[in-house]
């Protein structure tokens, strides 16, 4: 539980707007790796499953950090935790320099690996101040005005990096390409040093953690493990599920369009109509949600929803396939925010580390998107988006049966 000065309450505009930098930041730098994904994928001759250790690199940081960034921010505190999280960034899009010049798929997933770290140790203390700045009662919509400014970076990051990095002059596989990846870089590298230095100096409330917990919900008082809380365990599950399928519905989406006959023009942009789901969905829920829908009843809808789109998209060809898969940005929508309550509802004095196995959780973004990547190679690239149905169908599980559970 955080706390701020009572003071700097009413003054939040200012840091909101800081924050809201940030997270459109998040998105930005997370969604271009759809275009990563399909650049290397022909600049250095890949298979899929060797392109998609962009994913792996990217979000595999998310589960080796999830605790020790809380020792980070510990240290630091969390206005400098944020300012070093970017800069840590910083470091991993400058390697995309040397990457470039001395031709090394493993330097730029090094330089990956990295921004990862530095976005886990960001997103880990920036997430506190949505909640404090401001009106508590409030809170979630200004997450969900968040999640719209992450999704508006992404959908931002395809025109310019696949109008960059994908039109008919980058088709031909080859390392002269890959000089293309410099200069963006260099200019990322920048706008995260100069907006570090914006946060360190700025003024920004310190965030303060109490001594919470031990006074929790009375459910909490029985247990002596996290492993003994259903909800949690399998709300981690259905998270894991979920980032993998979010990033192989949008990372993956252009690669398979390719493959299966479209030109790098009309793919290049395949990602921004995922995106564009997933803003759809978000704003439908500030709408919606709880005035007309719970959330629950929101999360059991989209996980149907998004089993009969990847029904529909392994049963037809061309533009209809694409286009199913693009839409299950839209079903999937209301699956991150939904999952969160239900997962840490009556942990108590147990909500700290189940927070932090809830962020471990992102690895599904790592690990699910290689096997995509291996039944594509192996299989079909159509086929391996069968892997999204049991994913779907264990959130639809937790939506309506799971999350109810309070003992094994």
């Amino acid at each position: 539980m955080v706390q701020t000065p009572p003071q700097t309450r009413a003054n939040y505009l200012g840091p909101l707007l800081i924050i809201g930098a940030l997270f459109f930041i998040f998105g930005f730098v997370t969604w271009v790796n759809s275009v990563l994904i399909a650049f290397f994928k022909q600049a250095f001759n890949l298979s899929t499953f060797g392109s998609n250790l962009v994913a792996f690199a990217f979000f595999i940081s998310y589960t080796l950090m999830a605790i020790p960034s809380s020792a980070v921010l510990k240290r630091t505190g969390f206005k400098n935790g944020m300012s070093l999280g970017l800069l840590v960034m910083a470091v991993g899009t400058l390697i995309f320099v040397p990457a470039a010049n001395t031709v090394s798929y493993g330097l730029f997933l090094a330089g990956l690996f990295l921004i990862g770290i530095g976005l886990t140790i960001l997103q880990t203390a920036s997430n506190p101040y949505v909640t404090i700045l401001g009106p508590r009662e409030s809170a979630a919509q200004r997450i969900s005005f968040m999640g719209i400014a992450n999704k508006l970076a992404g959908i931002s990051s395809q025109f310019i990096f696949g109008g960059l990095l994908l039109g008919s002059a980058n088709a031909v596989a080859g390392t002269a390409s890959l000089e293309k990846v410099v200069t963006p870089y260099l200019i990322l590298t920048g706008v995260l040093i100069v907006l570090a230095l914006l946060i360190r100096f700025s003024t920004l409330p310190e965030v303060s953690e109490e001594q919470d917990d031990t006074t929790g919900s009375s459910g909490a008082t029985a247990h002596t493990s996290v492993w003994q809380f259903p909800n949690l365990v399998l709300g981690v599950a259905a998270l894991f599920c979920y980032v993998g399928a979010e990033v192989i519905a949008g990372d993956t989406i252009i690669n398979y369009g390719r493959a299966i006959g479209f030109s790098n023009d009309e793919a290049k942009y395949f990602t921004t109509y995922t995106l564009y789901g997933l803003l759809a969905g978000y704003l439908l829920g500030i709408v919606l949600i709880p005035k007309v829908i719970s959330q629950q009843k929101a999360l059991q809808f989209g996980s149907a929803l998004a089993l009969v789109l990847t029904t529909i998209a392994l049963a037809t060809d061309g533009f209809t396939s694409i286009l199913s898969i693009a839409l299950l940005g839209f079903a999937i929508a209301p699956i991150w925010p939904a999952v969160w309550p239900l997962a840490l509802n009556r942990l108590g004095r147990f909500t700290k580390i189940g927070s932090a196995l809830l962020i471990m959780a992102i690895a599904g973004g790592a690990v699910l998107p290689l096997l995509h990547g291996y039944l594509s190679d192996t299989v079909s690239p159509k086929l391996a988006y069968a892997l999204l149905l049991p994913l779907f169908g264990f959130i639809l599980y937790y939506a309506t049966t799971g999350y109810k559970k309070t003992s094994w």
